[in-house]
């Protein structure tokens, strides 16, 4: 039987939190152009992209570990506690874990599968390049 399990980062940033939401919640706009050596292009294909149900096709450069694109599920929206939840429903990270939600909970296709480590070095250092890229450029 597969293992599931829950990954969680403390990140000091500088930035408000309002910006950084801000930058979040237009993320498919604003993330290929701050991270663009991370992501070739964010779609929305279904909704908003920023309002529960909306999806987006994720496609990532060559070298973001494990994955070259996911396709991701709004699943809820907390403007007032700042959350967001998204789960991905197509792409390469089903492929090692059966179910993957941004918040981060996980459930592993199989025990040989590692914990999602890399995914989370990935989602910290974007947050880390996008609070220096809100103090120097917005």
């Amino acid at each position: 039987m597969a293992s599931s399990g829950k990954i969680e980062a403390d990140l000091e940033v500088k930035s408000s939190t309002n910006k950084i939401w801000d930058f979040i919640v237009d993320s498919a706009t604003m993330f290929p152009k701050i991270f663009p050596e991370q992501y070739k292009s964010i779609e929305v294909l279904e909704g908003d992209g920023k309002s529960v149900g909306s999806i987006k096709l994720i496609k990532y450069q060559e070298g973001v570990p494990n994955v070259t694109f996911s396709k991701e599920k709004v699943e809820t929206v907390d403007e007032t506690n700042k959350s967001l939840t998204y789960s991905v429903i197509e792409g390469e990270l089903l492929n090692y874990y059966k179910n993957f939600k941004w918040s981060c909970e996980f459930e592993k296709a199989s025990d040989e599968i590692p914990d999602p480590s890399s995914i989370k070095d990935f989602a910290v250092k974007s947050f880390q390049d996008l609070d220096a890229y809100i103090l120097t450029k917005a």
